[in-house]
């Protein structure tokens, strides 16, 4: 081949491998551009429905895959992937509000959804307000006739309250009847990961995770997920989803398809190592409180035992009101197993200090600080030693 010849040769090479190669891991293809077989199918192709690839951004058959089996572990028909759990939660904003509009948030909900609240959607001319979520007559009074959208959280973020999401969907269907535009419930179930509920049997519309947690596993990846069962819904987040241009990488796709192989094993694993530290160090000095679904007496534990089947890797301990917000810093420094970190359900341990008080708007009823914890896949006795050598700082 003369050196004039051989880029196009390279470039436009006839040898295709042959077909019916069959793998534990699904195949890795990315694409900016997409090649069609002729002009027919350029204009005919349509991703909208999974019938065919037209450009990288609307997917590709690693992308079509993964979203397929996030749709299957949520219970749902359709999934939608966002480059993270809170660029998920900021698209079904965008794709169901308008200005004049009104969004209703859990007071426990997670906290950079509602700095989206209330930066970008303010300025949209977007209100918000918050609701107990333990309370669906609070939710009941809070809305108003601009109400479009209410979150909903299960468990809690940071206190893990595990809130009557049946009953809480219920107030939402009521307030529906005779509406132009119906309200949209959204369920961030995350800390569920379509293995503790099935977040549409709970009645909502929209299911959100952040595949970061629990759908990888690997503590490597950002990448969130909408399903939902309504078509109609699907295609408002898709087309939002298409305008603005968002995508996930197909390698974080990959990695994340991977993790689903494991992902009931390790959810298991770790609610099991969750649970028995929490009934061990509630029992502590200095420990006022440890919140966890599956202890009777954390806020939502008779809800959680009716509608749920697991409780993930989560536990929060409030401390005694003397001790100083120093010496529980002190006390997560001391700590060598349980590392400083945000995020959870990753192979290690983490935990983090609370100022609970400055985040929530309806009032905390506990004067002490407190730190939630997230168990990685150490073995639990590692855990509770590790602990046990970090308390008496809260005393020191």
């Amino acid at each position: 081949m003369a050196s004039g010849k051989r880029s196009t040769g390279l470039i436009h090479h006839p040898y295709k491998p042959p077909g019916g190669f069959e793998a534990v891991a699904p195949g890795v293809h990315k694409a900016s551009t997409v090649i069609f077989p002729n002009v027919h199918a350029l204009r005919t192709f349509d991703w909208k429905d999974k019938s065919g690839y037209t450009y990288g951004l609307h997917g590709t058959p690693t992308t079509f895959t993964l979203e397929e089996r996030i749709a299957t572990l949520d219970g749902g028909r359709f999934c939608v992937l966002a480059p993270s759990g809170l660029s998920a939660m900021a698209l079904v904003d965008m794709a169901f509000l308008r200005t004049g509009d009104e969004l209703l948030i859990p007071d426990n909900g997670y906290e950079p959804g509602k700095s989206f609240a209330a930066g970008e959607l303010a300025e949209w001319g977007i209100t918000h307000r918050f609701y107990d979520p333990m309370d669906p007559a609070d939710l009941a009074a809070k809305i108003s006739p601009a109400t479009r959208l209410v979150w909903l959280e299960a468990a809690g973020s940071i206190t893990l309250e595990f809130p009557d999401v049946p009953a809480l969907v219920a107030v939402v269907k009521a307030a529906n009847q005779g509406r132009e535009r119906p309200i949209v419930t959204a369920l961030d179930s995350t800390w569920g990961a379509g293995i503790a509920y099935q977040p549409f049997e709970l009645g909502v519309d929209i299911s959100l995770q952040a595949l970061t947690k629990y759908a990888s596993g690997g503590a490597d990846v950002l990448m969130g997920s909408i399903v939902t069962r309504d078509e109609a819904l699907h295609r408002a987040v898709l087309l939002c989803h298409m305008r603005l241009g968002l995508f996930i990488g197909v390698n974080d796709a990959e990695l994340v398809l991977r993790g689903l192989h494991s992902i009931e094993l390790r959810y298991q694993r770790q609610d099991a190592t969750a649970r028995e530290l929490a009934v061990w160090l509630q029992g502590q000095p200095g420990v006022a409180r440890v919140f966890h679904p599956a202890l009777p007496g954390s806020p939502g534990h008779d809800t959680w035992k009716r509608d749920a089947s697991a409780a993930a890797c989560l536990f929060s301990a409030a401390f005694e009101p003397g001790i100083s917000q120093a010496r529980i810093d002190a006390f997560c420094d001391a700590l060598r197993l349980f590392k400083l970190g945000w995020s959870w359900a990753g192979p290690i341990s983490l935990c983090a200090p609370y100022n609970v008080p400055g985040i929530r708007k309806l009032g905390w009823p506990h004067a002490g600080g407190l730190v939630r914890f997230a168990a990685g896949l150490e073995h639990v006795e590692d855990l509770r030693a590790d602990l046990a050598q970090a308390l008496p700082q809260l005393q020191a």
